[in-house]
């Protein structure tokens, strides 16, 4: 789950790491308000949307006026701000971080996420503050220090100082640096998080170590351990779909192509959206609707995969293992019936009663093709995509 700015950069300080003062505002004279809070003599209007690159699309200005505040405010507020991460869609911008202006003489980068080859975290940090650090990794990847943790002992203090030594910090800024980086690394593993991100980490023209921006991603799958940081969610900043999704208990992410996919197990439905793009096609959407595939769960589905109006066909491959054939073919067929499928369906059933479920798809008249191979299956969506 993604949280915004604000929320981050609250959530990090209850753990020590040293932010910017500010406060969130959604309207212009909120804003007003919390520059003088805040006093002087510089402020930063920052828009709050789920995606990078708002400096670039026009969302983050700088002011030294109150009547600068005010109107920069008004400016960003309601805007569409339209990031490299938002797609040309966009994103409306509802809230504004107002941050208490920084003197930077240095930038840097430093970011925590799980090394799934390793099984372990590793901290990266680079000289190249402000730059996406997918940028730095393919033009300077030499720039990039990586410490990893062992999981069973946690990061020890010398990584830390490993870390500040190779950012280059001296002196009391080097003591500030560790505290930083033990403190972003408690944040991190206490919370949950799956990313935690300081693009850049500002040494100022005072000597402080300060993270100027922030981006944390909490694991959904670990918010029942914390209901505080699962009220941060912002349904705004979620695609309506996947918010829909969410209701009916379904794993959806919308994607870009034309083949809306509707399968149970993460492996087979990865392994269905292969074979589309093998056979020509491209999948529209990854939809696991879980053990259970019920009437109600499939027609929830069809539901949500036909409100894209990129779908030119479907593709319903389940696999009866938990659950049987014959009982997902009854709810397919219930399912068809209360839905205006207008678009070719194709339905694979392998596994307990995979016969007796053809059968009923068979009989059902429902308007459908059935199929038994996996490449069969991908081959008549394309097939009908050609049509």
């Amino acid at each position: 789950m993604n949280i915004h700015e604000y929320q981050a950069k609250a959530l990090l300080a209850k753990y020590g790491v040293a932010v910017p003062e500010g406060g969130i505002a959604y309207t212009g004279q909120e804003a007003v308000g919390v520059a003088e809070r805040l006093g002087g003599p510089v402020w930063v209007v920052k828009a709050q949307i789920h995606a990078g690159g708002r400096g670039k699309g026009g969302g983050v200005k700088l002011t030294r006026t109150l009547d600068g505040v005010r109107q920069k405010a008004d400016a960003i507020l309601g805007m569409n701000l339209v990031t490299h991460q938002t797609g040309p869609q966009g994103q409306t911008v509802r809230a504004l971080l107002i941050a208490a202006g920084a003197e930077i003489a240095k930038e840097y980068y430093v970011g925590i996420t799980l090394d799934r080859g390793k099984s372990m975290d590793v901290i990266m940090a680079s000289t190249e503050g402000g730059v996406e650090i997918e940028t730095v990794a393919e033009e300077t990847p030499e720039k990039i220090i990586k410490v990893w943790i062992d999981p069973t002992i946690g990061m020890r203090p010398y990584q830390a100082r490993q870390i500040a030594f190779g950012l280059g910090f001296e002196g009391t800024a080097l003591k500030q640096a560790i505290r930083f980086i033990t403190a972003l690394y408690k944040a991190y593993v206490q919370s949950d998080a799956s990313l935690a991100e300081i693009n850049p980490l500002v040494l100022t023209e005072q000597g402080n170590v300060i993270a100027v921006d922030a981006k944390i991603t909490l694991d959904d799958n670990a918010l029942f351990r914390h209901k505080d940081l699962a009220e941060l969610r912002d349904l705004h900043e979620e695609d309506p779909l996947e918010v829909e999704a969410d209701e009916h208990d379904l794993n959806y992410i919308k994607l870009d192509g034309n083949v809306g996919c509707m399968v149970n197990g993460a492996g087979l439905a990865m392994a269905s959206m292969d074979l589309i793009k093998l056979a020509g096609g491209e999948p529209a959407n990854f939809l696991d609707v879980g053990g259970g595939a019920s009437a109600e769960t499939v027609e929830a589905g069809f539901r949500i995969i036909l409100k894209d109006p990129n779908v030119k066909a479907i593709l319903v491959n389940i696999f009866g293992g938990i659950v049987r054939c014959d009982r997902v073919a009854r709810g397919v067929v219930e399912a068809a019936r209360n839905v205006d499928i207008n678009v070719p369906l194709i339905v694979r059933l392998q596994g307990t009663n995979a016969e007796e479920g053809r059968h009923i798809l068979q009989q059902s008249g429902v308007e459908l093709e059935t199929a038994i191979l996996f490449k069969e299956a991908a081959d008549k969506v394309t097939q009908a995509l050609a049509n």
